[in-house]
């Protein structure tokens, strides 16, 4: 009975110590994997945001991490200045990496390699530190830019292998045949023009002084904020520009003188003049020479006028509102008469 019982103790000893039982590591799985792409059309370049979390960190000289994409993409004369390595404990963000052609005591090694550089492996500084170590758990994110990073010509599903120091895990993405979405939209053209009153007078003119017309047409002796106003806006691109045409106040064959010149003059009491002054009240649009002169400064041009440029806008604009006035004289020897004229506002949008 001993003999039997020494037996089996020895048996079980021989069990226990033998090499290679219960000890067996297992690699640890990568999680959080992903890998963002900017396009995920077939033979469109698309940068790569890839993401991971690894359990067992990279903390020693060469320890690596292998990111292996499929036959089909293409990274060929892809170089490392267009990658970077982040990783850290709550982002992934905190700890950027420098990358060299070899690692060294400052910067992790990378190296493409495999058809049309398909691999990159990321190999720990020789201290194993770099900016700082890359720790248990840490988020790692590798990024590729877009240059000289070619998706597959066949759509489908493709699988992109990472490897970090023995954590591993697969990415799946999608290629498409076309991923984008072309959409087109019209906007219309839109312009609105609006004169607030279309009948204004300077009652009796005289040699004394200078007479301004009103909305009620009894006129004014001083010069008001406005006869009328004019208002326009536009969405269109070159703005838009507002026009007048027709003549000096007219009585029959004769006619008050307008003042002419390419710029405002001063009124001149006892002298024949017929003028127009605007003013900006609100907007962003530009009154046109001769009629942007100051108060009591007034231009007409040569009667009669076709098309002349009154005021104009640049580009899109909402409303603005001009302030129109319109100043009058006469000299002692003035025909007498009822004078009177028409003047055509037009606007037009530049599209």
């Amino acid at each position: 009975m001993k003999k039997v019982i020494a037996f089996v103790l020895i048996c079980s000893l021989l069990i226990v110590s033998m090499p290679g039982s219960v000890f067996i590591a297992t690699a640890a799985s990568a999680s959080a994997l992903s890998d963002t792409m900017s396009n995920q059309t077939i033979s469109a370049t698309s940068s790569h945001t890839i993401k991971f979390t690894t359990p067992t960190g990279a903390s020693a000289a060469g320890n690596t991490i292998v990111i292996t994409f499929p036959s089909g993409f293409n990274f060929t004369s892809k170089s490392i200045s267009t990658l970077t390595f982040t990783h850290g404990s709550s982002t992934g963000a905190e700890n950027t990496e420098t990358l060299a052609a070899t690692p060294s005591a400052t910067a992790w090694g990378a190296a493409f390699s495999g058809t049309n550089n398909v691999i990159l492996t990321l190999t720990a500084p020789t201290d194993g530190t770099g900016a700082a170590a890359l720790a248990a758990n840490d988020k790692v994110i590798v990024t590729y830019d877009s240059t000289n990073s070619v998706n597959p010509s066949s759509a489908g599903n493709y699988s992109i292998a990472v490897n970090s120091n023995g954590d591993t895990g697969s990415i799946t993405v999608p290629i498409l045949t076309n991923s984008q979405v072309a959409i087109s939209a019209t906007v219309d053209e839109s312009l609105s023009f609006s004169i607030s009153n279309n009948s204004i007078g300077f009652g009796s003119l005289t040699t004394s002084n200078s007479r301004f017309a009103t909305s009620d047409a009894v006129g004014a002796n001083t010069e008001p904020t406005d006869a009328h106003t004019i208002s326009a806006a536009a969405n269109s691109t070159s703005g838009y520009t507002i026009a007048i045409s027709g003549s000096t106040l007219t009585s029959g064959v004769n006619s008050i003188t307008p003042i002419s010149g390419a710029s405002a003059q001063a009124l001149s009491p006892g002298s024949e003049q017929f003028g127009i002054r605007a003013n900006v009240a609100s907007g962003s649009g530009t009154v046109s020479a001769p009629f942007n002169g100051s108060a009591g400064n007034y231009g007409f041009g040569t009667s009669p006028l076709s098309s002349q440029p009154f005021a104009t806008t640049g580009g899109a604009s909402a409303s603005t509102v001009y302030n129109v006035n319109y100043a009058a004289n006469i000299a002692p020897l003035t025909e007498a008469g009822s004078y009177t004229t028409t003047l055509t506002y037009v606007a037009t949008a530049n599209f």
